[in-house]
């Protein structure tokens, strides 16, 4: 059988690239030859505890080899991969572990608990413990989930290669994205998407074999999977997995692993701006430095230039495995602020609400199409519908941004139709949050606007009306929220007022708030 999907990439690297260096991390070096063989023992261990063609397997944990190599191997096998965000409460990690069916969860074992306890009352059965930092108890059982190490379930499988019949249109990730009415969505990006989206990366952005990309964002987000890593290893380069984001140590494993890609949000380029060791740090090596989420700062832009560096801005979503626009890094500075063309293997279009192609200049609702865009979410037929439009030359996804191009065709993204809030590269939905508030029972009305952060570029500020004849305070509404969300979706602060500006139709006015409570 052919297996055409992500899941035989370091199969077929680990010939073409036998020796060189694959992975790079506190566990030590990986070649792309050991790293196969990791990988077959991983699927064959899971096949023999029943995991098979189209079940699905989640990833709780930080940048660790096990993160890829449970993707691999599950993809070789043809089975899903469902990497969960770790910043989720135990809620919000119960749903996406039960909407999707996950049967499989392999966790680090730092974030047993929130694995434990968001594994209550799913189908998984078996928890697979990675051991990156914290020691693995031994193997036991908690109800009907079996505990066990990762190493030694690695272990107990052969290194056979998995004889499955995989194609490109085949289902490899589902992704969970919060939802505009609260409810998380999991986007179905096919092995075909994914493929897709490596394609028009190392066309756009020249990703050789040579590349050291140091992932300092999390791969459980597709903006660093699909990016950074998979390209990378597409093209047989190397990855340096860094758990977290810490300014002074990046800049240290620039000059010691002469890495020459880094992925990262505003935020993450402003800090290692600002850290002291900025002006003596040898980062000469690096040649690609992307930036998502928002246009980069021009005083972020002005620190590297200084450098002699410039950056590949871009604009993408989840739903476009990510990318869907790359500024190209000669024009950081004559088109400051603009997300860029759309990829090479892409096409987006602009329109109005008659679904008519806008002139340049006017503004109008960005949609993408092309082989990197999924075509459905999983078990979401209402938000399929919403999310995409038929039209003469085929379907378009209607990503709810607002946004205009110019006369060069550059986009740029004038407002988010959908009040989404970005904060640090994190995607919040208002609704989300406004429905836990809308629990408490002193709440009248409540709305959730982004409210300007240096340091984050934007955070979460909760406007809230109280019930008459009863009270309510900052602290006891961010008491409520505490384990119900994820830490960066809770509002930095809460105001109280007497009445929410709202429409004829009853609809609450947020352009209004923003003016009044948003500086």
């Amino acid at each position: 059988m052919i297996n055409r999907g992500i899941g035989d990439w370091i199969h077929r690297r680990r010939i073409k690239s036998a020796g060189n260096i694959a992975v790079i991390s506190a566990a030590g070096e990986l070649t792309y030859d050991d790293w196969a063989v990791r990988i077959d023992r991983l699927a064959d261990a899971l096949a023999r505890r029943g995991v098979k063609q189209g079940d699905r397997v989640a990833y709780l944990g930080e940048n660790y080899p096990s993160f890829l190599e449970s993707l691999f191997a599950v993809g070789s096998l043809g089975a899903v991969f469902v990497p969960l965000n770790t910043r989720l409460a135990p809620p919000e990690i119960a749903f996406a572990l039960k909407d999707s069916g996950s049967t499989v969860l392999i966790a680090s074992a730092t974030m047993e608990p929130l694995a434990v306890s968001g594994s209550r009352g799913t189908d998984v059965g078996l928890l697979a413990l990675v051991q990156d930092g914290t020691p693995v108890p031994a193997e036991r059982q908690d109800g009907d989930l079996e505990a066990v190490d990762y190493e030694q379930l690695l272990a107990g499988g052969e290194p056979v290669r998995p004889d499955a019949a995989v194609g490109l249109e085949d289902l490899a990730i589902i992704l969970y994205t919060s939802g505009t009415t609260g409810q998380p969505k999991g986007a179905m990006l096919t092995h075909g998407n994914l493929t897709w989206n490596c394609f028009n990366v190392i066309t756009d952005m020249d990703i050789t074999s040579d590349a050291v990309a140091l992932m300092i964002a999390p791969m459980f987000h597709v903006a660093s999977l699909g990016m950074g890593a998979l390209p990378t290893l597409l093209k047989g380069g190397t990855l340096v997995l860094e758990p977290r984001f810490e300014p002074g140590r990046v800049l240290e494993l620039i000059e010691k692993h002469r890495a020459t890609f880094i992925s990262g949000v505003p935020t993450t380029y402003q800090l290692l701006a600002e850290h002291p060791n900025w002006e003596s740090a040898d980062i000469s090596s690096l040649r690609n430095l992307t930036c998502g989420g928002s246009a980069v700062p021009l005083r972020v832009l002005e620190a590297y230039e200084q450098k002699g560096l410039a950056f590949t801005n871009g604009y993408g979503m989840t739903e476009t495995s990510p990318g869907a626009t790359t500024l190209p890094a000669r024009y950081s500075r004559p088109k400051q602020g603009s997300s860029g063309l759309q990829q090479f293997h892409t096409f987006v279009r602009i329109v109005d609400p008659l679904g008519m192609v806008c002139a340049p200049g006017d503004v109008g609702e960005i949609q993408v199409q092309g082989p990197n865009v999924i075509q459905a979410y999983w078990n979401r037929e209402d938000a399929t519908a919403d999310s995409f439009v038929e039209a003469e030359d085929g379907t378009w996804l209607k990503t709810g941004d607002m946004g205009y191009r110019d006369d060069e065709g550059f986009v740029f993204i004038s407002d988010r139709l959908k009040d989404m809030i970005i904060s640090g590269g994190e995607n919040i939905y208002p609704a989300q949050v406004e429905q836990e508030i809308s629990q408490l029972e002193a709440v009248a009305a409540v709305a959730v606007i982004g409210v300007p952060s240096e340091k984050w570029g934007e955070v979460p500020r909760a406007v809230i009306v109280v019930r008459e004849g009863l009270e309510l305070t900052e602290a006891q509404v961010l008491e409520h929220l505490n384990g119900k969300l994820a830490r960066y979706k809770i509002p930095k602060s809460v105001v109280f007022t007497e009445e929410m500006p709202r429409t004829a139709s009853g609809k609450i006015r947020k352009p209004d708030l923003r003016r009044q409570f948003g500086g």
